[in-house]
């Protein structure tokens, strides 16, 4: 089934998005996400967002948490830093 979309989010509000997930102390779920945000907005705009971030490679799920895999995640960084390498 294929959803309608009534409109594309805006630049502003997809870089709203992706601040509020970098900013965020432990990596959210998807409601406690949508609810945080300094502006609100329809949770289809919202869920339209996500597909962007995640199909733009930025974001990735695991089961229902939003991890933030863009290239300046410090979160990401101090993981790779103590990670053991492997040749």
């Amino acid at each position: 089934m294929v959803t309608k979309v009534l409109h594309e989010p805006q630049l502003d509000t997809i870089l709203m998005v992706e601040k509020a997930i970098l900013e965020s102390d432990e990596y959210p779920t998807r409601m406690q996400l949508w609810r945080s945000l300094p502006r609100k907005m329809q949770y289809q705009t919202f869920q339209r967002i996500l597909e962007y971030l995640e199909a733009s490679g930025k974001i990735t799920f695991n089961t229902t948490k939003i991890i933030y895999t863009g290239a300046n995640n410090p979160k990401l960084e101090a993981l790779m830093r103590s990670s053991v390498q492997i040749r």
